[in-house]
């Protein structure tokens, strides 16, 4: 019988090694390479069942590299998922065949946005694993996210009777959603073989062990061994599988670094949770651009589709309050009008602090130092403190020009006038630079009503102003802007 091989494996990036190394070569990370024991026997034969003579037969197998011209290619349609927002941060749908990963911190809505979907596809049989709750709970939740038209009746006991068992969730088939709760990858499978899913959902990643490797579930070695049995399972069957993840205290998906690089597609679900609203981001995905954005509502029952976010995030009159000003932002293919939110104040102590929520800090600074040279306020001094309202987290450079307009706003307390709107990245120069979908951001803050929006001028060429009822106020430097918004 062959002996176990003993390797080393950093937490951080995946990267393996013979022996312990206190400094990772790959990533620069310090005490994170980790001793795993690596079984003779790999999980994917476990997996799929396969005896050592036939691995040995395959692995005999000759292959020819193939020109680009030969090679067929099956144009096979995305898997509808019945959410629009996840069909657009997925690129279109769920491709057969894929991996996907989803994560996000605790609590944020990952299996409520799941259970929720797949309730969805009533055509298409589903088998969900789960390895934090149970069966019961699970019905729970969905009774809990779609309602039930039996509600349960109170016993003499005062304990709640459990639902009759041919009750129906409403509006919604759950025939072809099967509930599996176990956390063992070769059960899984078996139960896998036996029912013949169409998706696989596994919730979570991190529960999830087999016994070919010693060690217990959440490491390095068992995620990594799972999940690449699973992208077998996928790539071979043509069965979609739905990976839960969870994430670490910085931020980052937990476990090994080739995780999310085993996986086709990586799909973060952001959000405050002491706000109303969840963002999800692609950050990779093989089939599909990683720009796209998914904006949901969390209500009692359940995430609900923001199709129009401004309106949302634009609800509250700010008249005569200062710091506050309007940007119209994109994220992927979706204009969206953004409220900055800015205060500034004398410093306390004698290091000025700068704080921002759902902005680069960086990003922050850089302006700030713009706005000291190239237009005169002193701000060395001065606390500033940046807030994105809605607890959104956006990456477009066009909100430059309403961080600028927010910190001046506050430092001189006057507010902006309402129905003024600007888009536009700054410089270090102080020039506003032009930025992009410049048509679709006047578009938006149209139809909000918004009677004036402010844009780089070199954006005004080829655009006709007769097209549009909102007034365009072009500038090509902060102090144009600055001027046009305060007199």
């Amino acid at each position: 019988m062959a002996k176990d091989k003993i390797a080393y494996v950093c937490s951080n990036c995946g990267q393996e090694s013979a022996k312990w190394i206190g400094k990772c070569p790959n990533c620069g990370q310090w005490n994170t390479f980790k001793e795993i024991r690596v079984a003779p026997v790999s999980v994917g034969q476990v997996a799929a069942g396969s005896t050592a003579s036939s691995v040995r037969g395959r692995s005999m197998q000759k292959t020819r590299p193939l020109p680009l011209c030969e090679i067929s290619v099956k144009d096979e349609p995305r898997i509808d998922m019945g959410d629009g927002e996840l069909n657009r941060v997925l690129g279109g749908g769920l491709v057969p065949g894929s991996i996907v990963l989803l994560g996000g911190e605790p609590g944020i809505g990952k299996s409520t946005l799941t259970l929720q979907t797949i309730l969805r596809m009533s055509d298409r049989r589903i088998l969900y694993v789960s390895g934090e709750e149970s069966a019961h709970q699970l019905k729970m939740r969905a009774e809990r996210i779609i309602g039930s038209q039996h509600s349960g009746k109170q016993s003499a006991d005062g304990l709640i009777d459990s639902p009759a068992p041919q009750s129906r969730l409403k509006g919604f088939s759950t025939d072809n959603c099967l509930v599996l709760c176990d956390t063992s990858l070769e059960d899984i499978f078996r139960n896998i073989q036996d029912t013949s899913p169409e998706i696989v959902v596994i919730d979570s990643i991190q529960t999830i062990s087999t016994d070919a490797v010693e060690s217990s579930p959440g490491s390095v070695t068992q995620v990594r061994e799972c999940a690449s049995a699973l992208l077998r399972f996928a790539k071979s069957s043509g069965v979609p599988v739905i990976l839960i993840g969870h994430i670490n205290k910085e931020g980052t998906l937990a476990g090994p670094k080739i995780l999310e690089h085993i996986v086709d597609t990586v799909i973060q679900f952001e959000g405050d949770q002491h706000y109303m609203y969840r963002i999800l981001r692609s950050t990779k995905n093989r089939f599909g651009s990683t720009s796209e954005l998914g904006i949901y509502e969390m209500c009692q029952d359940g995430l609900r589709q923001v199709a129009n976010p401004s309106e949302l995030l634009l609800t509250q009159d700010h008249d005569g309050l200062s710091g506050i000003a309007i940007s119209s932002a994109i994220e992927g293919v979706r204009p969206f009008l953004v409220e900055t939110q800015a205060l500034v104040s004398s410093a306390a102590y004698g290091t000025p602090q700068r704080s921002a929520t759902g902005f680069d800090q960086r990003r922050l600074n850089m302006l700030l130092a713009v706005l000291e040279k190239r237009v005169g306020f002193k701000l060395m001094q001065k606390d500033v403190f940046l807030n994105i309202a809605g607890g959104l987290r956006v990456t477009d450079m066009a909100m430059d020009l309403s961080v600028i307009a927010a910190v001046l706003s506050s430092n001189v307390d006057t507010a902006i006038e309402s129905g003024w709107c600007m888009a536009g990245e700054v410089g270090l120069s102080g020039e506003v630079r032009p930025v992009s979908r410049i048509e679709q951001r006047i578009a938006e803050a149209e139809k909000l009503g918004f009677t004036h929006i402010i844009v780089p001028k070199y954006n005004m060429q080829g655009i006709s102003r007769k097209k549009f009822n909102i007034d365009l106020v072009p500038v090509r430097k902060v102090e144009e802007a600055l001027r046009a918004l305060f007199g």
